[in-house]
């Protein structure tokens, strides 16, 4: 292995292609995901909304629980309530 500066040139030069190779691959999954809510609006669905599903199911069931007890409690706040 080739030091220069102290550095192991082999073993930097082999970190630096796999992030490469790793950024190509997540470049392909964003570009399968456009098209994915690009079908689904073609659909019909509305892909914002999609989004914010996506993000609730990535929370736990307390944190869930948290944001929308404070979601109600700032619209009420400022007067969006549901008309109760």
């Amino acid at each position: 292995m080739t030091d220069v500066g102290g550095i192991g040139a082999e073993r930097l030069r082999s970190y630096i292609e796999r992030i490469e190779r790793l950024e190509e691959e997540k470049a392909a999954l964003s570009a399968d995901i456009r098209e994915v809510y690009a079908e689904a609006k073609g659909n019909g669905f509305d892909t914002k909304v999609m989004r914010q599903v996506i993000k609730l199911r990535k929370m736990d069931r307390d944190e869930r629980q948290e944001l929308e007890t404070l979601l109600d409690l700032y619209k009420r706040a400022v007067g969006l309530d549901s008309g109760d």
